[in-house]
């Protein structure tokens, strides 16, 4: 099976979270030493919502909901590259009027 691709764009604003796991081992003496944890020690989180009609919203939530949290998916952050993220849930908000939004959070994701 493909692996599907995100398309819809996000709104304006979305400020990612870029993180390095390191394991970090702390001696006595006030010495520390430091090194990358795994082959893929950089990941990132992208808190994004999405605004638009009632259509637009539910094939968003759609999207989500045929992956189930578990099935990543291809996306390109702001300032990225194409990856593999994975969403495990959503917030719908109505905006007033024929207005919705949904806000989530795309965690990278790495093949096994």
């Amino acid at each position: 099976m493909a692996i599907e691709r995100f398309t819809w764009a996000i709104d304006k604003g979305a400020e990612g979270d870029i993180t390095h796991r390191v394991r970090t081992k702390q001696f006595g003496d006030g010495y520390a030493q430091s090194v990358g944890d795994g082959i893929n020690n950089k990941s990132q989180a992208w808190p994004v919502t999405f605004t638009g009609t009632k259509e637009r919203i539910k094939e968003v939530m759609a999207f989500i909901d045929r992956h189930k949290g578990a099935k990543a998916f291809l996306w390109v952050p702001p300032l990225g590259d194409l990856g593999l993220y994975k969403c495990t849930g959503y917030k719908p908000a109505h905006r007033g009027g024929q207005m919705y939004a949904i806000t989530t959070t795309f965690e990278q994701a790495f093949h096994p």
